[in-house]
């Protein structure tokens, strides 16, 4: 839920006193590159998951033949 604008106006507010005007532009383009960074290794990692489980993983006619190799000894 996003917060309306009587619960900004205040947060915005104590940011100009503490930070100054000039520098929230920087901050705020600071931060949306962290975040644009993160998303982009979490989607690296996804991906190196998505194939760690594809070389992994084996098809279905070797394992049944695992299983039957195992019931014949």
């Amino acid at each position: 839920m996003m917060p309306s604008w009587q619960e900004l106006l205040p947060i915005l507010v104590i940011l100009i006193v503490i930070f100054g005007a000039r520098k929230l532009p920087e901050i705020g383009a600071g931060l949306g590159k962290g975040i644009k960074e993160f998303k982009k290794s979490v989607k690296e990692v996804d991906e190196d998951n998505d194939k760690k489980e594809e070389k992994d993983s084996k098809p279905i006619e070797a394992e049944i033949e695992e299983e039957k190799d195992k019931k014949e000894n």
